[in-house]
């Protein structure tokens, strides 16, 4: 089952928290210094936010998948769609594992296609462990054609 995802950069994440809070009806499920996350059933939404630097507003929109092969069948839309498609595997960003395929629409929206596979304790890989990040991909976020700014407001 699919559940959309929207991932929004804020200059302040207090207030930001207490106004989706009280839209939402419900507590973050995941809170950290610098990230808040609500998983929702009821609109099927994966609604994050992020104080990371960058522009305020949409950083990127998505789907999550609940199995790997749903991810799959939108990669193979993306292809025929001849999006430009970047793939990531196992890469840790948001405090999340996940395998992911990335895409920019024609109006210049990042759009992440993603399955979770954990847990991670730290926001990117960047800020991984040394050892993690030997392992690691570089890349975390957003498509391989992601300007400097938009990295900056990763996830």
């Amino acid at each position: 089952m699919k559940r959309f995802h929207v991932h929004v950069a804020v200059r302040d994440l207090g207030p930001a928290i207490r106004f989706y809070s009280t839209l939402f009806g419900a507590e973050p499920t995941v809170l950290k210094d610098d990230y808040a996350k609500w998983m929702m059933e009821d609109p099927r939404i994966n609604f994050a936010i992020s104080q990371r630097g960058g522009a305020a507003g949409v950083n990127h929109l998505g789907f999550q998948v609940d199995e790997a092969s749903e991810l799959e069948e939108i990669h193979g839309r993306l292809q025929k769609a001849d999006a430009g498609v970047h793939a990531e595997k196992d890469v840790s960003c948001c405090y999340a594992r996940s395998d992911k395929y990335w895409v920019t629409d024609p109006a210049g929206v990042a759009w992440e296609s993603f399955h979770s596979l954990g847990s991670a304790p730290f926001y990117r890989e960047t800020e991984a462990p040394a050892q993690a990040k030997a392992a690691a991909p570089a890349s975390c976020c957003g498509p391989r054609d992601m300007d400097e700014a938009q990295a900056a407001s990763c996830c």
